[in-house]
C-alpha cells in the first residue's frame, strides 16, 4: 500500500478542504462529515459529502460514523455509501492490500447524539480488537492522548476513553486514527503522537468555535 490518507470532523466543511493526493491510494474519514442533529438537514450535508467523496481520485475510501452523523442511523443510507464504492465500517474488520483496518464509531456519552455509549460498558465494545490490527479507525480518541477540551465549567480536561486506550495499548496496532475532539482556543488537538510504538494521528479538520473559518487542518498522511 502506498499512502494513506486521514481527516476526520469535516462538519459540512469538506469543499474546503486543500487535500495532497499525491501517491494516496487510501483515504479514511474517521466521523463527523456532517454537522446538525435533525435527519432532514442532517441527510442534505451527507448527500453533499457523499458524492464529494466518492468522487475523490482515491483508489479506496473507508468512512466510519462519528456522534453527528445521524445518516448512520438509516439503513438507505449505508446501501448508498457502499453504492458508491466506500467500505463503511461500523464496529467491524477490512482488509485491503493485507493491510488490516477495524473502524468504530462509539465513543462515550456527552448530550444526546449518536453512536455514544456509557464510559462503564466501552471496555466490552474494545475487547473485540486483536493484535493483528494494523489501522484502527475510531471516532474519538483514547483517554490522554491529543483529546483535550473544555468540561462544562470551562475548565480542560482528557475526555478520551479510558477502556479504548487500555485496548490499544494491549493490541498495539501501528496507526490509531481518530477525530472527535477538534482544536480550542486553549490547545492543539490535530497531529500526530507517537507512544509505545503506536502513532495516534488526531485527523480532525475544523476548530472549535470557528467553523466559519473552514479548515485548520487538510488531512495527515502516512504510510505504513
Amino acid at each position: 500500500m502506498e499512502h494513506i490518507l486521514a481527516i476526520s470532523d469535516t462538519h459540512g466543511m469538506h469543499d474546503r478542504l486543500k487535500l495532497d493526493l499525491e501517491n494516496v491510494n487510501c483515504i479514511i474519514h474517521s466521523g463527523d462529515s456532517t454537522n446538525y442533529y435533525d435527519l432532514l438537514r442532517n441527510e442534505r450535508e451527507f448527500d453533499e459529502f457523499i458524492h464529494w467523496y466518492a468522487k475523490l481520485p482515491v483508489k479506496h475510501k473507508i468512512l466510519i460514523a462519528g456522534n453527528h452523523d445521524a445518516w448512520s442511523m438509516k439503513k438507505y443510507n449505508l446501501d448508498k455509501v457502499k453504492s458508491l464504492g466506500i467500505t463503511y465500517l461500523e464496529h467491524e474488520y477490512h482488509e485491503i492490500d493485507g493491510v488490516l483496518f477495524f473502524g468504530s464509531p462509539y465513543t462515550p456519552t456527552f448530550g444526546n447524539w449518536y453512536h455514544m455509549k456509557d464510559r462503564s460498558k466501552l471496555n466490552h465494545y474494545w475487547e473485540v480488537l486483536n493484535e493483528d490490527i494494523d489501522v484502527l479507525i475510531t471516532h474519538g480518541p483514547p483517554k490522554g492522548i491529543l483529546d483535550l477540551s473544555e468540561n462544562p465549567d470551562r475548565e480542560l480536561e482528557m475526555c478520551g476513553d479510558k477502556a479504548l486506550l487500555r485496548n490499544v495499548l494491549k493490541t498495539k496496532p501501528k496507526y490509531h486514527v481518530f477525530g472527535h475532539l477538534h482544536n480550542n482556543k486553549e490547545c492543539i488537538n490535530q497531529g500526530n503522537r507517537v507512544f509505545e510504538n503506536i502513532t495516534f494521528v488526531n485527523a480532525s479538520c475544523v476548530t472549535d468555535g470557528r467553523f466559519d473559518y473552514g479548515p485548520s487542518s487538510h488531512g495527515l498522511k502516512f504510510k505504513l
